[in-house]
């Protein structure tokens, strides 16, 4: 039995958690919902979502973590969201949301109108900080991998758009000798 599937998943003051059909439904903030995945059950019960396996093999156990992970993201999403935050390194690199677009200048002959996806905030700091919010984590980390991946910090100088907790580990340069 999956580790991570047994322990129950507590619901905060302020969300709704609805199940049926094979499918979950998180409400509070907004409104998130995902079919469970084969082999797996989910019930409310005492104020906790319960999640469990239809039987004991490999399968149900995997699926078992895996949607209880995914139902825990969605009740955190919808109470509090979660962020990325990518920071812009590199003497004439900008950024500028403008609508629903965020126009990058990235030191190529053209700039960049990233359209950003429904469902998410982007903003720009005066430090060249882009912070990237939603309720939906794995919208969230793609869309920041998308922006990030315009481009990757460079190994010699470190220019590029990284996360703000990365470390880039520098190479050193050519050395005359």
């Amino acid at each position: 039995m999956s580790r991570i599937g047994k322990k129950p998943i507590a619901i905060p003051a302020g969300v709704k958690v609805t199940i049926a059909d094979g499918g979950v439904q998180v409400e509070g903030k907004s409104k998130l919902s995902m079919a469970l995945p084969p082999r797996v059950t989910a019930e409310v019960k005492d104020n906790q979502v319960l999640v469990s396996a239809a039987d004991e093999s490999r399968t149900a156990n995997a699926m078992h973590g895996l949607a209880r992970s995914l139902i825990q993201n969605m009740v955190i999403g919808v109470s509090q969201g979660f962020r990325k935050e990518l920071q812009i390194v590199g003497i004439g690199y900008k950024a500028a949301v403008s609508g629903s677009k965020l126009n990058l200048s990235l030191g190529y002959s053209h700039p960049i109108a990233f359209a950003i996806p429904e469902g998410i905030k982007v903003t720009v700091t005066p430090e060249n900080k882009i912070v990237v919010e939603g309720c939906d984590k794995q919208l969230v980390g793609e869309t920041a991998a998308q922006i990030r991946r315009f481009r990757k910090p460079e190994p010699y100088k470190g220019k590029g758009i990284r996360y703000v907790d990365e470390r880039i580990v520098l190479k050193e340069g050519k050395s005359v000798g």
